[in-house]
C-alpha cells in the first residue's frame, strides 16, 4: 500500500525549520552556556547513580531481553550494561530523572531539560565506540555539552509561552522534540532527514499528565522523561532510513498538533533559539524536590532552626501559611491521601511539613517508612497555600525568573514568627557563586554512593578540568563509570 502514496511537496511548519536550522547551523558562543553545561553534565550524571540506590528504578534497567549485549554498545554509567542506542537511553533518562534531583525549567510549562542528556550521551556514546571499531575518531565531551545546550534551548524556548500541562500534556513531549533534533544532528543525518524526523516527533502520541496528579500519580513520572528521549532515538534512526515526514503536523486543520491536541493555538515565542535557557537553568542542589517547593523548603529549613533555639517543636505548631505563586498552587498544593513517593514529592504541604518536623528533606524521606509517620499527615492539614499576584508576575518576569515562597508559622499558644522569604533558590542562575561549591559537592557524595576511592578519583581528576574533560573521547569518559560489581535488581 504504502509504493502508492504520493507525496505532495510541501513546506514543512516553521516551528519545526527554526528547531532545524537552529540544531545545523547556530553557534554557541558563551562562555557561561558552556561552563553552566558542564556542571550540568555532573550534577545530571549524579543524579542518575544516586537512583541506582533504588530497588523500583533498578527494576526497569538493563536490555530488554535480560543478557543480550551489544557489540560497541552504550555504557550505563554506574551498572555493567552494554546496550543499543535506544534502550541505553532510556536506562540513562530513566535513572537521571527518577529522584526528581536534576535540573528545571520553569515558564508557561515545566520540565527539566537534563532529562535529554539520556539520549544525547547514549547516542554520543554509542557513535564513539563505533567510530573507535572503524578506525574514525569519536565524538568528545565537547560535543555532548554543544547538543545539550541546544536541547535545552528548545526545550526552555518553547516552554516559555506555551503551556502543555493546561490541554492535559505532559511536558515530556519536548524532550521527546528536542533530543530528536539534537540527536539527528549528531547521527548527521541530513536537513531533510532532521526535518522528517522533528515531524515524527511532534506527530507521535504524546504522554497525558495523568501520572502526575490525584488520584493516578504514580511512578510512570520518574521514567517517563527516559521514555520520551529514548523514543527520540529511535524516531532519528527511523528518519535515517529515508522514512518520510510531515510537513504540517503542527498546522494541518483538523488533524494537525493544534487543533487536534493544542485547542486550535498555535505556539507563541517570546525569544529566538540561543543559549538563554541553558546559561539560567535551575538547579536542585540541596532538596530533591518538585521546583516550586524549593523555596519553601528553605524557608521551612530556616524556621525549624528557629524552632529549636526557642524550645519549639513541631507539635507546637497551629498553622501554617505559604505565600506562593499560581504554578505551585496549580500544581503541588493537596490535600488528602498520598499514595506513593511520587505523590509525595508532588505535594507541597508535605515537603514542607517533613523540614519543620524533622530538620531535613531527602530522598528517603518519601518512601514509606517515614510517610507513616502520623505527625507528617497532622502537619500537613494545618498548612494553607494563598497566591501572591506579585509572586506570580515575578515567576514569568525574563528577567527575575523567581519562585518565591514565603512561610508564616503560628503556635498554639498565639505567638508566631516573622514570616520568612525566599525569593530564589540555592540553584538559581542569580546564586551561582553560592551554589556552584554545593552543586560538585552533590556530585562528589553520589560518586561516593557507588565506585571505589579510586575510580572516584580517576573521574573526579578529568571531571573537575574543564579543558581536558570538553576534550576527551566520549567513550573514554563514560568507561570510567562503568561498575564491573553491578548486580540488578
Amino acid at each position: 500500500m504504502s509504493s502508492h502514496i504520493v507525496k505532495v511537496k510541501q513546506e514543512f511548519d516553521k516551528e519545526i525549520i527554526d528547531i532545524v536550522d537552529y540544531v545545523e547551523n547556530y553557534e554557541i558562543k558563551s562562555d557561561v552556556a558552556y561552563e553552566t553545561a558542564w556542571n550540568c553534565l555532573l550534577d545530571t550524571l549524579g543524579c542518575g547513580l544516586e537512583a541506582l540506590e533504588y530497588d523500583e528504578c533498578k527494576k526497569l534497567l538493563g536490555p530488554l531481553v535480560p543478557g543480550t549485549i551489544v557489540t560497541n554498545g552504550v555504557r550505563v554509567p554506574g551498572t555493567n550494561y552494554e546496550l543499543d542506542p535506544v534502550q541505553g537511553a532510556f536506562n540513562i533518562g530513566a535513572m537521571i530523572r527518577w529522584l526528581d534531583f536534576n535540573d528545571t525549567w520553569l515558564a508557561a510549562e515545566w520540565g527539566h531539560p537534563s532529562d535529554n542528556l539520556g539520549g544525547i550521551l547514549a547516542t554520543a556514546d554509542w557513535l564513539s565506540r563505533a567510530a573507535v571499531a572503524a578506525g574514525r575518531p569519536p565524538l568528545k565531551i565537547h560535543d555532548v555539552l554543544t547538543a545539550m545546550i541546544k536541547a535545552h534551548e528548545i526545550q526552555g524556548c518553547i516552554a516559555l509561552e506555551n503551556s502543555f500541562n493546561k490541554v492535559g500534556l505532559d511536558h515530556v513531549i519536548l524532550v521527546k522534540v528536542a533530543s530528536t533534533a539534537v540527536v539527528a544532528k549528531m547521527l548527521g543525518l541530513t536537513r531533510e532527514q532532521t526535518l522528517n524526523a522533528v515531524s515524527l516527533a511532534w506527530v507521535d502520541g504524546q504522554a497525558l499528565r495523568t501520572y502526575r496528579h490525584f488520584p493516578n500519580a504514580g511512578s510512570r513520572k520518574s521514567w517517563a522523561a527516559g521514555d520520551a528521549t529514548s523514543r527520540a532515538v529511535r524516531l532519528a534512526l527511523v528518519a535515517q532510513t529515508g522514512e518520510m515526514g510531515y510537513p504540517s503536523v503542527l498546522t494541518a486543520k483538523v488533524w494537525g498538533f493544534y487543533d487536534s491536541l493544542f485547542r486550535g493555538n498555535p505556539f507563541k515565542f517570546q525569544r529566538a533559539y540561543g543559549s538563554y535557557v541553558m546559561e539560567n537553568i535551575l538547579f536542585k542542589i540541596s532538596f530533591p524536590a518538585e521546583f516550586h517547593s524549593q523555596t519553601a523548603v528553605e524557608a521551612a529549613m530556616t524556621i525549624h532552626g528557629l524552632m529549636k533555639a526557642a524550645g519549639k517543636s513541631a507539635a507546637d505548631i497551629a498553622s501554617v501559611k505559604i505565600r506562593t505563586h499560581e504554578a505551585c498552587i496549580r500544581i503541588i498544593d493537596k490535600k488528602g491521601p498520598l499514595g506513593n513517593p511520587a505523590d509525595r514529592d508532588h505535594c507541597i504541604q508535605y515537603m514542607v511539613a517533613v523540614p519543620l518536623i524533622f530538620g531535613r528533606l531527602t530522598a528517603r524521606d518519601y518512601e514509606d517508612d517515614i510517610a507513616s509517620d502520623p505527625a507528617i499527615d497532622a502537619l500537613r492539614e494545618k498548612i494553607v497555600c494563598l497566591e501572591d499576584p506579585a509572586f506570580t508576575v515575578d515567576y514569568h518576569d525574563p528577567s527575575k525568573r523567581s519562585i518565591a515562597n514565603a512561610l508564616t508559622v503560628e503556635f498554639k499558644d498565639g505567638s508566631k514568627f516573622d514570616e520568612v522569604v525566599v525569593e530564589y533558590p540555592i540553584g538559581h542562575a542569580r546564586r551561582r557563586t553560592d551554589g556552584i561549591p554545593l552543586l560538585i559537592e552533590k556530585f562528589k557524595i553520589n560518586l561516593a554512593r557507588i565506585f571505589s576511592a579510586d575510580q572516584q578519583k580517576k573521574i573526579l581528576d578529568v571531571s573537575m578540568d574543564y579543558k581536558k574533560l570538553s576534550q576527551m573521547a566520549v567513550n573514554e569518559y563514560v568507561d570510567l563509570y562503568v561498575n564491573k560489581e553491578y548486580k540488578a535488581k
